[in-house]
């Protein structure tokens, strides 16, 4: 399945990126096109965290939703078809949600990449005390909502974005723990639309988000430059 791949890496990539643990919180908006990308680039050691169920509202933007399993488990859904794409796979899926209190229980010290997904700036600021503690490489999305221009979208360290309020409340809350704000991150260079409506979004910005996200770490283990 991957002759196409292989006229632009090598084999001793492929085995790299086959070789490397990744752990993906969120499957949604983001995390469904990130888990997409990192199953079809050769990607086999995977574990997913997400405790939501597939809603109607997630018909218009996320790649696992479909008419046929609305409100059945996202990351048991995600699980269905990574394994539909390539059986030769070890993706484990934790249908849990994140918190505080369980964050070191489900997230242990033994993968190569987080990438996080999630909503929940609260878990951002976990997941990422965690990874520079460990030493162990992790990127972070930022504010996706709001937004259909995909032009600006980019991977950059946190304390170089701007006109993302996500990213001015996670400096804030990085300080206050005493955490390097140099963490990766993907952000929309993009000012959110002025909208009542807060939860608004597209396929367009989530979806070239988790590309984004998959492909800095599919070119990070092969040492490609960015």
């Amino acid at each position: 399945m991957f002759s196409r791949l292989l006229k632009l890496i090598t084999e001793e990539d492929l085995e790299k990126i086959a070789m490397t643990k990744v752990l993906l919180i969120g499957v949604g908006g983001v995390g469904g096109f990130v888990l997409e990308a990192l199953i079809r680039s050769g990607f086999r050691n995977i574990t997913i965290i997400d405790g939501d169920v597939i809603d109607a509202s997630n018909l218009n933007r996320q790649i696992i939703a479909l008419q046929d399993n609305l409100t059945k488990s996202k990351v048991l859904e995600a699980k269905k078809r990574a394994y539909s794409i390539n059986p030769n796979i070890n993706l484990e899926a934790i249908n849990k949600f994140l918190t505080k209190d369980n964050l070191e229980e489900y997230v242990n010290k033994d993968y190569d990449y987080i990438i996080d997904a999630c909503d929940d700036i609260d878990i951002k600021v976990g997941l990422i005390k965690l990874a520079q503690e460990n030493n162990i490489k992790i990127i972070t999305c930022l504010g996706t909502a709001r937004r259909l221009d995909i032009s600006g979208i980019q991977v950059t360290k946190l304390n170089k974005t701007f006109n993302d309020p996500l990213a001015k409340k996670l400096r804030y809350l990085l300080k206050k723990e005493n955490l390097n704000l140099n963490t990766l991150v993907v952000f929309s260079a993009a000012l959110p639309l002025k909208t009542d409506q807060d939860l608004g979004s597209a396929i367009f910005t989530p979806g070239i988000a988790g590309l984004t996200l998959a492909n800095y770490v599919f070119l990070d283990v092969i040492n490609k430059k960015q």
